[in-house]
Formats: C-alpha cells, structure tokens, sequence
C-alpha cells in the first residue's frame, strides 16, 4: 500500500501553468502506475493521465493531451502533473492514485488514492 499527498493546487488565470505534485510513501513506489484524476464541480471523477511503473510510458485523456504532462522520479518517490494553457473547465479537485497491475484509466483499478488537491481556473 501507497500513502499519497497532492500538493502544488491553487486559483490562476485561463492560460496559466500549474504544476501539481503527489508524493508516495512506500518502499515499493517504483513498481505502481500511477494515475492522476480530477472531480469538477457537479461532475463524476474523470480520468487525467497515467504513467507507467517500468518504463514510464504515459497516457493522456483526450482532454488535456498536449497541455498536460504527467512524469515521475523513482528515487523521489514523486510524480508529478504540468498543466499548461489552462482553461476553465480544467477546474476540479485533482487526486492521485496508485495501482500494482493495470495501466488504466478506470478509477475503480486504482486501491491507493490521495485526499486531492484543488485547482480553480478563471477565465
């Protein structure tokens, strides 16, 4: 099991760049995908991005593929989301997750979640 905590939310401008942050602890961090999702405001939890465990290949929604950048350090037992050219409907709670096995964009593949860190862009 992953503990997870999201940092690095906040209010900026459409157009701005954000960098959200999630540290992991575990001796095992390395062998996780791991997943970034986001929950606006009256909506369901939508998938963002994940990275993979090995070989560190990335998959984006159709959302923010071009903008967004997911990555991670092994050693730092980080993973982190550049968001860039942020628009208004990017404005959710953002939340990263943790799974052994799939590399998925289905939340309910991921057992280890994080309390969320919220980001509000204005137009």
């Amino acid at each position: 099991q992953l503990q997870l905590v999201e940092f690095g939310g906040g209010s900026v401008q459409a157009g701005d760049s954000l960098r959200l942050s999630c540290a992991a602890s575990g001796r095992v961090f390395w062998r996780y995908v791991m997943g970034w999702f986001r929950q606006g405001p009256g909506k369901e939890r939508e998938f963002v991005a994940h990275i993979t465990a090995d070989d560190g290949l990335a998959f984006y929604s159709d959302a923010v593929k071009g903008r967004f950048t997911i990555s991670r350090d092994n050693a730092k037992n980080m993973v982190y989301l550049q968001m860039n050219n942020l628009k208004p409907e990017d404005t959710a709670k953002y939340y990263c997750a943790a799974n052994r096995l799939y590399a998925s964009s289905e939340d309910h593949d991921y057992d280890n979640w994080g309390q969320g860190t919220q980001v509000f862009v204005s137009s």
